[in-house]
C-alpha cells in the first residue's frame, strides 16, 4: 500500500513529529507567545495555556521556532516579562527535564554551603537512563562533570553513596533472586546492627546496584531474618544526610510514586510552602509518573494534589501548576 502521507507531505516522520499533540502547530504557538509578550502588559493566560498543554519535546520545537522567527530567545523574553515563582516555573518548562534537574543540582552546590536534600532527592530517585541524561545535560550546560562537582561538594559516606549512584549501574531487570535477597539481608545486618559502627560499603553495594524488585525481596528477607523493618534499622544505625540518602533509596525502591507524593505533601504542610520542591517534582515527573503520583497522593492524604497545590499557592504560579496537574 502506498503511504499517502509521504506522497503528499514528504516523509511520514515529519508529520508525526508535528502532530504528537492533538493539533500541535509549532508556528501558531510561537506566534501566540510573541503576541502574549509584545507591547504593554503580558497575556499570562496564553503563556500558561501553551506551556502547560505541550510535551517537553514540543516546547523545544517552540523555542527553536521562536528564535528563528523573531531572532530572540524565548527564555530571555519570558525573563523580562514574568517574575517570581511563575517565571521560575515557565523557564523550567523550557528546559528538558534532565536539563532542569541538572540546573537544580548545580544550584544546590554552587556558592557557600550545599543543599544536600536536593542532591539526595534527585540522585536517589532516578533510573539509570535518567541519571545518564542528567550527567550529559550537566556537562553540556556547565562544562563540568557532575560527578567531580558532587565529589568536591560532599564528603565521607554521603559522597560514596552519591558517587555510586552516579555510575548509573543499577540492575533494572525483572528477575528476583531469593537466595541473593537472603544473602544481602544478612550482609546488611552484619554491616549494620551486627557490629560496632556501620560498614557503609555493604549498604552502598546493595542499595545502589540491586533492582527495585530485588530490593523489595531483600527488605522482606531482612524483616524475616531480623524481625525489624529496614527503615527502622537504618534510623538506628545511621544519622544525618547519610540516613536521609539510605531512607530515600529504600522508600523509592518500595514505592517511587509514594515517595514523590510524600515529598510534595511535606513541601506544603504546615506554615509556608517549599515552592522549589513543588516546581522540581511536578516538572521533572510530568512525563514520567505524575499521574501515578497524583493517585498515590489522593490515597495517602485523602485530598487531591491539585486542590492542595491550589490552596497553597496563588496567582499565575498557582494557575500554571494546577494546569500542569490536569
Amino acid at each position: 500500500m502506498v503511504n499517502l502521507v509521504s506522497v503528499f507531505h514528504g516523509p511520514a516522520v515529519a508529520v508525526a513529529k508535528v502532530r504528537s499533540h492533538e493539533g500541535f502547530d509549532v508556528d501558531r504557538d510561537a506566534k501566540k507567545l510573541y503576541k502574549a509578550c509584545k507591547g504593554i502588559g503580558t497575556d499570562e493566560a496564553a503563556i500558561i495555556e501553551i506551556l502547560s498543554s505541550r510535551t517537553s519535546d514540543e516546547r523545544q520545537q517552540i523555542k527553536q521556532k521562536y528564535k528563528t522567527k523573531y531572532g530572540k530567545d524565548l527564555e530571555e523574553v519570558l525573563k523580562s516579562e514574568l517574575s517570581g515563582n511563575f517565571e521560575k516555573t515557565a523557564l523550567a518548562l523550557l528546559d528538558r527535564p534532565s536539563e532542569y534537574a541538572a540546573r537544580q543540582l548545580q544550584k544546590a552546590m554552587k556558592g557557600l554551603g550545599t543543599d544536600e536534600a536536593v542532591l539526595i532527592e534527585v540522585l536517589c530517585s532516578r533510573s539509570n537512563k535518567e541519571i545518564s541524561a542528567i550527567k550529559e545535560a550537566y556537562q553540556r550546560l556547565f562544562d563540568k562533570s557532575l560527578e567531580s562537582d558532587v565529589k568536591s561538594d560532599t564528603s565521607g559516606n554521603l559522597r560514596k553513596i552519591l558517587v555510586s549512584l552516579l555510575q548509573a549501574d543499577r540492575d533494572e531487570g525483572d528477575e528476583v533472586d531469593k537466595e541473593l535477597a537472603g544473602q544481602d539481608a544478612k550482609d546488611l545486618y552484619d554491616a549494620g546492627e551486627g557490629r560496632w559502627g556501620t560498614d557503609e560499603l555493604a549498604f552502598n553495594k546493595v542499595l545502589a546496584q540491586r533492582s527495585y524488585k530485588q530490593l523489595r525481596a531483600t527488605f522482606l528477607a531482612y524483616q524475616l531474618l531480623i524481625g525489624k523493618d529496614m527503615e527502622e534499622a537504618i534510623e538506628e544505625e545511621t544519622s544525618g544526610n547519610l540516613q536521609k540518602a539510605y531512607l530515600t533509596l529504600v522508600r523509592c525502591a518500595r514505592d517511587l510514586e509514594g515517595y514523590f507524593a510524600d515529598c510534595l505533601y511535606k513541601a506544603m504542610k504546615g506554615m509556608g510552602t517549599d515552592e522549589e520542591t513543588l516546581i522540581r517534582i511536578i516538572i521533572t515527573r510530568a512525563e514520567v509518573d505524575l499521574q501515578g503520583i497524583k493517585a498515590k497522593f489522593q490515597e495517602k492524604y485523602q485530598k487531591s494534589l491539585a486542590d492542595m497545590v491550589s490552596s497553597d499557592t496563588s496567582g499565575d504560579f498557582q494557575k500554571l501548576l494546577v494546569a500542569l496537574l490536569h
